[in-house]
């Protein structure tokens, strides 16, 4: 359905969303409402291909986590994931630690939905990476993780459909690691006028049409154009994310603003 809604866009959005976080070997990645695991399967492949670039420029050299991490900075708990003990609903999560030579990269999706996780662990299989994620069931609002605990923490076509966004960005905040990167992929507005108008049209025209046709499903479909309209515009999005405690805030549209990266760091 994402593909006939978007003309297969959203595939080159979580292509360049990946590109922009840019991650090294080592990154922790929490990946939020991400359950089918478009952008934790991105992020390991980018970081095994980084790997292979490591090894044949230089054997042995060292990455930095992120750009604004040095010597003095606050290291994040010593983690070794998954661990029951560090994990709310532990019962409803996979065990899978992983035994290939990415050091201490991880890889966890925390979702609220378990069907959506159900789907990721398929895909996972198929692609033979079910030993390289964690699978979490959580509220972004409420995140069942220590503080400091990851690098990235990416959230992609879900912070849209929570309650509280306010609360979600504090829960990044907090379980960032000191000079870690919030990142976040997300419908937006459209500001070219004439643009605006054709996009409208096709929203609430064909939009939940084809969701009726595809999936036979009309109502989800008209409320995601309906929620797309309601969602703060990309500079009052970047404010709240200023003003959940996060610095060097910047946001790039993607398609004329169709959708829109939003990132920034924990200074």
């Amino acid at each position: 359905m994402n593909d006939a809604m978007s003309l297969g866009v959203h595939r080159l959005w979580k292509d360049r969303f990946m590109q922009v976080l840019d991650p090294l070997p080592g990154t922790r990645l929490l990946d939020v409402a991400g359950g089918t695991g478009d952008i934790a399967f991105r992020f390991i492949n980018w970081i095994k291909e980084k790997e292979l670039q490591q090894k044949k420029a230089s054997p042995g050299a060292e990455f930095r986590l992120n750009p604004l991490e040095t010597d003095d900075s606050e290291s994040a708990p010593d983690l070794e994931f998954p661990s029951a003990e560090d994990y709310l609903y532990s019962e409803q999560r996979e065990d899978t630690t992983g035994t290939d030579d990415r050091k201490d990269s991880k890889v966890i999706i925390c979702d609220i939905n378990q069907s959506m996780l159900e789907v990721g662990k398929e895909r996972a299989k198929k692609l033979g990476l079910e030993d390289d994620v964690v699978w979490v069931t959580g509220n972004a609002e409420e995140l069942p993780f220590p503080d400091n605990s990851v690098d990235a923490y990416t959230i992609a076509f879900g912070i849209r459909n929570v309650t509280h966004i306010e609360k979600v960005l504090c829960e990044a905040y907090r379980v960032l690691t000191p000079g870690g990167r919030f990142l976040c992929l997300e419908f937006s507005q459209v500001s070219n006028p004439l643009l605006s108008s054709v996009y409208d049209l096709y929203s609430f025209q064909v939009i939940p049409v084809l969701g009726e046709l595809i999936a036979s499903d009309w109502k989800s479909y008209q409320y995601l154009v309906e929620s797309i309209r309601k969602f703060p515009n990309q500079e009052e999005f970047a404010e709240m994310i200023r003003e959940a405690g996060f610095r060097m805030v910047s946001y790039e549209n993607l398609t004329s603003g169709v959708a829109a990266i939003h990132s920034g760091f924990k200074i």
